[in-house]
Formats: structure tokens, sequence, C-alpha cells
């Protein structure tokens, strides 16, 4: 994998980095592209792969040379595109000294057939310590934060161990993974401005707009038709940009782009529980759950009644107890989300109150 090799001067601010995803994870590079990373002008430790900021990774590898030193291992690592160092440091468990006369202790105990903390913790002891200790040839595996000393690339890992894989699996099953994760991910440069114009910020403007609109109009029911217009200026936006970036193709209308987008918008809305349809019928109409005060009334109804009953007096009523009794009562499509918009503001209007997790009584 080849990176492009960036201008210091295009490095993105650095208050944007948290934006990329991959800004947050341990990057499973190879050792190649480590080693050729761009290192930040901006903050000091910070790299840069295809724009994409990187300080810490995540490597597999075999053992080609070590170093032992009384606080830490030194390990290079080949993943067969190139060598790293790596700086292990040791745990306290590894640079504790065994005591002889706890060891004694311990073997007397073992033979007795009691269980020995002191003997168990000597078990833990060695089996860090063979995990730890690599020998060259074996395989291992580092997570840590990138840093270059003396103009040497390296890794400081807060994770490492020994991998067992005497078939082969874990390296074939990495090396499989980590060029999807090139193709998907670190191949594809990192664009602040591609956000704005995306499919999911479209979908977000959208559903904001008819939000805001339903709330300060005080709307309780609307048809699809009703909201359509307000999405317009959002499908001109877009259709005029598309033209201006690209050349004219054959592409859905600007109505069949309307049409779809509202009906995103509306699956959203009712996966919020901000609306929903009372009766399912070819004329789609979609009331809104705050503004419809009849349902308000019916679930009041359906805790008030139920907390009276030896049943629920203590323990109070379970939502899916309430959503099914609504739902025979009242509207048989309400939704789960719809429910919980609904108790939680009867809960804070001191309507009711949750007594347990998912369990409320009238007051």
């Amino acid at each position: 994998m080849q990176a492009a090799v960036m201008d210091p001067g295009e490095e993105p601010p650095s208050m944007l980095w948290g934006l990329d995803p991959i800004f947050s994870a341990f990057a499973r590079l190879f050792v190649s592209d480590i080693l050729q990373m761009t290192e930040s002008t901006q903050v000091p430790g910070i790299y840069f792969y295809n724009w994409h900021p990187i300080y810490k990774v995540d490597v597999l590898g075999t053992v080609v040379y070590k170093r032992e030193r009384d606080d830490f291992f030194c390990y290079g690592v080949d993943d067969g595109t190139g060598v790293i160092n790596c700086l292990c440091w040791k745990s306290n468990l590894l640079k504790e000294e065994e005591d002889p006369r706890t060891s004694g202790a311990a073997h007397s105990d073992a033979a007795l057939g009691g269980f020995n903390p002191v003997a168990e913790l000597k078990k833990l002891r060695q089996n860090q310590q063979k995990r730890c200790r690599l020998e060259i040839g074996e395989l291992l595996r580092v997570r840590g934060r990138v840093k270059t000393s003396r103009q040497q690339r390296e890794i400081m890992a807060s994770t490492f161990y020994k991998v067992d894989d005497p078939m082969m699996a874990v390296q074939i099953a990495w090396m499989m993974e980590v060029p999807q994760l090139y193709r998907q991910f670190y191949d594809k440069r990192f664009q602040l401005d591609a956000a704005g114009s995306s499919a999911e910020s479209s979908l977000c403007k959208a559903t904001n707009l008819i939000k805001d609109f339903l709330k300060q109009r005080l709307v309780t029911k609307f048809r699809p038709y009703d909201v359509q217009d307000l999405l317009q200026p959002l499908i001109a936006a877009r259709l005029q940009t598309t033209a201006t970036e690209q050349e004219p193709v054959a592409g859905p209308s600007g109505r069949q782009q309307l049409s779809h987008l509202l009906k995103e918008v509306l699956q959203v809305l009712q996966n919020d529980g901000v609306v929903y349809r009372k009766v399912k019928s070819q004329d789609e109409v979609y009331h809104v759950t705050l503004q419809d005060k009849d349902l308000f009334i019916a679930v009041k109804d359906v805790i008030r009644e139920d907390s009276r009953r030896e049943k629920y007096a203590e323990s109070g009523c379970h939502v899916l107890h309430i959503l099914s009794a609504v739902r025979q009562r009242y509207s048989l499509n309400l939704t789960k989300a719809a429910l919980e918009l609904v108790l939680k503001t009867l809960e804070c209007d001191s309507d009711i109150v949750s007594t347990s997790d998912s369990h409320y009584v009238a007051l």
C-alpha cells in the first residue's frame, strides 16, 4: 500500500482530527507504511497516512531480533513489509524476584492438594513471562503509540503478547483483513468537505427541518404531501451541486429524490417515536406523538388502573405491559418508541414515576 505524499501546509486543523474515526482507533497498518508516515507539524507524535491522523497502531509480525533490559524488552517485528522496533515495558509482576521461602511453602501446600494463593500467583507469573519473553522466530502482536526517537520510528507498546499460531490461522486471517481495511478506510482520503454533502448529512438536515416545523406549528397530524415542500430547497441545492461538479448523467429526477428523501425522513421520525400511524391505510396519516392528547390520556388511564392491582402495586407496570394495553385500548399500531416518549414526558410532568427500570406507577 502506498500513501499519498502530503504537503505539510495541507494538514487538516488539529481541532478537526477527532472527526476521523481512525484517529481514535489502533490502525492496523503495514510496517512499511508506519515507517513512511509523515509526522505532523502541528502536534509532535501525530502522523498522517492519506490525510488520516494516526498516533497508535496495531501490528502482528515475527520477532527478528530482541534485547532485554531491567525495565523493558526491545523486539524487532517483521510483518513481511518491513521491520520496526517495539519497546515493550515490563510489568511489576515480571520484575518481581521469586522468594525461595515462599517457593518452598507453595510446593508443600501443592503436594497436600490444597489451594495456595502464592502457588497460583507463581503460575500466573510464569504464564505471563512465557507470553512476554519471546524468542527470535516467534509471533508477536503489539498495540501502542508511534514514536520517533533518534530519527528512528518505533512503537511504544501498551499491550503486547506472544501469539501461538502453529497452523498459521491467525496470520492468514490478519493478512486477509488488513488489505480489506486499506480498501475500505485507510486508502480513502480523509476529506472534511465530503461530510457536508453526504447522504447522511442531507437526511439529518431534512429530519431536523421536519421536527422544527412540527414543533413550531404544534401540528397534531399530517400527510406526507403536507410537508414535502419543506424539503424542496435541499433537493434543489443537491441538484445544483451535482450539475456544477459533474457532467450530466442519467439518474433519478428531482421529484424521485424528493419522494425518497421524504420516505427516509418519515422512517427516522417513526423510529425515534416522534410520529406514528394510528391507523395503517392507503391514506397515510401520521400523528405527532407529543401532540396526541388522547394518547396521553390512554397511557395515564392504563397505568393508574393497573397500578391498583395487587400484581403491579409494588413494582409498577412494565413498559411492555403498558404497550400491550394501550394497543388494545387506543391503537394497534402504536410503536414502543412513541410510548417511551410519552412515558418520559409524563414522568417529567410528575404524572407518573418509574419504580425501577422500565416499570411505572401513577401518582
